[in-house]
């Protein structure tokens, strides 16, 4: 079974967001791409974070467009932080043994592995997909994995990067879309238009609740 994680704070998720995980997962025919909206990230400031319930709602309304998206609100039921290792575990304990996991995730956030919790056992439990960003270029990425020291190799006939637990490493390009969560949030609160840039179902949820109008409204 070959399935996808795009995790994030989603806050809120928009159309970036949705569209890398289609291609990506049309790309190497994964049978769902598993929307995992975050709990308590540790590296983010909490007061800026929208209450997991919205960001959990909106990620189900987004969901709905495709029929290869699904969530799992499996880092919402943690007390605490919420730590990429432990959902990674999670999800070969519940899938069981022939588990194909892919971990998607953007250049930014990949070249700040090194912040997170035991970061050199994450390539054990999930192929990673890396989606390249302008001004990122081929060896300068290399050189950060080899910083790693994890045992990377790069495989010239399958055009990745082999880890010795069997799990590869790969880059891809999607389609680029210049938009963040922060300026969408931004534009809510100076009562600015959000129509295209996320989901309809989201934008109604928005306006219908107030979230991001206020300081007030993410807690």
């Amino acid at each position: 079974m070959k399935v996808g994680i795009l995790g994030g704070t989603f806050n809120p998720i928009h159309v970036g967001h949705l569209r890398s995980a289609e291609e990506i997962g049309e790309d190497l025919a994964l049978e769902k791409v598993y929307l995992i909206p975050s709990g308590m990230p540790p590296h983010k400031s909490q007061a800026k974070i929208a209450d997991f319930s919205h960001r959990l709602e909106m990620v189900r309304l987004a969901s709905t467009l495709s029929p290869l998206l699904k969530v799992w609100d499996i880092e919402g039921k943690k007390a605490g932080f919420s730590y990429s290792i432990e959902t990674l575990r999670s999800f070969h304990s519940f899938f069981g043994p022939g588990l194909e996991l892919f971990f998607i995730i953007g250049t930014d956030a990949f070249l700040e592995i090194r912040t997170w919790r035991e970061y050199r056992n994450l390539f054990k439990y999930a192929s990673f997909v890396v989606i390249n960003r302008p001004g990122h270029t081929t060896e300068l990425f290399t050189a950060f994995l080899d910083s790693l020291d994890v045992g990377f190799q790069w495989s010239s006939n399958k055009e990745c990067f082999r880890h010795p637990s069997g799990t590869v490493l790969m880059r891809k390009d999607t389609t680029l879309m210049d938009i963040s969560s922060s300026t969408i949030r931004e534009k809510v609160m100076r009562g600015k238009s959000i129509r295209f840039l996320v989901p309809e179902a989201v934008r109604e949820y928005i306006e219908r609740t107030g979230v991001y109008r206020s300081h007030e409204s993410t807690r």
